[in-house]
């Protein structure tokens, strides 16, 4: 199968992905052409070299869309924001009819990562064989989307052909909207997140002493608790707390950098990331639990797992559907403190490292799209009756 991908997501972003990984997973069988659409207009004018494609391997090509899309979220009306937003799809439509041509693909599968404005109509200006919508996180809580963005998101669950989810959470969500709903999870790149490969400690760790409590990952105010953070790292002077990862404003100005436990690294690429986690004694995800977080499905628990961490985490919907057994899920600041403490007393349990090593293993890659394989298998079977 041919399979061409429209995310909201760059292919260019500069920390893990799902969609990257997804597309990676599914062009080791499948063609794939991941349609990269600029992230935004400012962006597209600081850009002074436009790319046209870029081939990743023998079967990922990234085509680059070189036409920013109108701004259409400022529209005042409703009928003027469907005009505004059906022209941004037929914008990014005729790139990929272009790509199509050049690649001479015949029919394809059309798999939407939450990009609900700009793949709005392209079932229709596009009619490919088969439309696969997924939802991996819930945009929607976001204020950017609230005015637009649900009706755009339950008319692209409605009609496409397939729906899956990253949790079971978005799947009773949506399940009303569309039958044909599968939940793929999420997977685990093995090969970098492997716990029997040793790294050498980053230079910006060496001077930090154990206990390391450390998180990797985007440190932003809408996905992390950064009050708990600040409470818990003042009650525990005796830990340092290492973020690994690009802050957004609200965390750049926190007090949480005035206290002398805490350290933030800044971007760190994703290939070092392995090397942080294994010289962290326990791994940390303080998520805030709001409409975003309760059923997102947290990659970097299977990588913190992967390597064989304790790991403390806000229970959420997934934390504690998936991944009860082998972590601590802590609700406040005196649950956080105590999970903490007896996680730091498990970091030379060799057993529990192996079983929480041999439990990631089972979220690969390969296990999320072989999900994504069977739901297209299923609705091939069924609609032929």
């Amino acid at each position: 199968m041919d399979f061409i991908i429209t995310s909201l997501q760059s292919w260019d972003i500069e920390i893990g992905s799902t969609i990257k990984n997804t597309a990676m997973e599914i062009s080791k069988k499948n063609r794939v052409l991941y349609i990269n659409t600029p992230s935004s207009f400012t962006h597209w004018l600081r850009t002074p070299k436009k790319k046209t494609e870029v081939r990743v391997n023998d079967n990922l090509h990234i085509v680059y869309c070189n036409l920013p899309a109108l701004p259409v979220n400022s529209m005042p009306f409703k009928w003027l924001f469907n005009i505004a937003n059906y022209c941004n799809n037929y914008i990014l439509a005729r790139t990929i009819k272009k790509a199509i041509r050049n690649h001479q693909v015949k029919e394809y599968v059309h798999l939407i990562d939450t990009d609900i404005y700009r793949s709005r109509y392209l079932k229709q200006l596009l009619h490919p064989a088969l439309s696969i919508y997924y939802r991996r996180d819930y945009i929607i809580g976001v204020d950017y989307w609230r005015r637009y963005g649900p009706a755009c998101e339950q008319a692209l669950v409605r009609q496409a052909d397939i729906v899956i989810t990253n949790s079971s959470y978005f799947t009773e969500e949506l399940k009303p909207l569309n039958p044909n709903i599968y939940t793929t999870n999420t997977g685990v790149n093995l090969s970098l997140y492997d716990g029997n490969i040793l790294h050498d400690i980053p230079a910006d760790l060496e001077d930090i002493p154990s206990p390391r409590i450390g998180y990797t990952g985007a440190i932003i105010e809408r996905r992390l608790d950064a009050d708990l953070l600040y409470a818990v790292a003042q009650k525990l002077p005796q830990y340092n707390f290492v973020f690994v990862g690009p802050e957004d404003d609200f965390f750049a100005q926190h007090p949480l950098h005035t206290l002398k436990n805490t350290y933030f690294t800044g971007h760190r690429e994703v290939a070092e990331l392995p090397a942080y986690i294994q010289h962290f004694d326990v791994c940390l995800n303080p998520q805030k639990v709001n409409p975003i977080t309760e059923g997102n499905y947290p990659l970097k628990i299977d990588e913190y797992l992967a390597i064989g961490k304790p790991v403390v985490a806000t229970s959420t919907h997934t934390m504690r559907e998936v991944f009860a057994e082998y972590t601590h899920l802590a609700t406040d600041v005196d649950s956080y403190l105590y999970a903490i403490q007896k996680a730091l007393g498990e970091t030379e349990d060799a057993e529990l490292k192996n079983a929480r090593i041999a439990f990631a293993q089972t979220h690969s890659w390969a296990h999320s799209v072989e999900k994504i394989y069977k739901a297209i298998d299923i609705y091939k079977t069924t609609s032929k009756k």
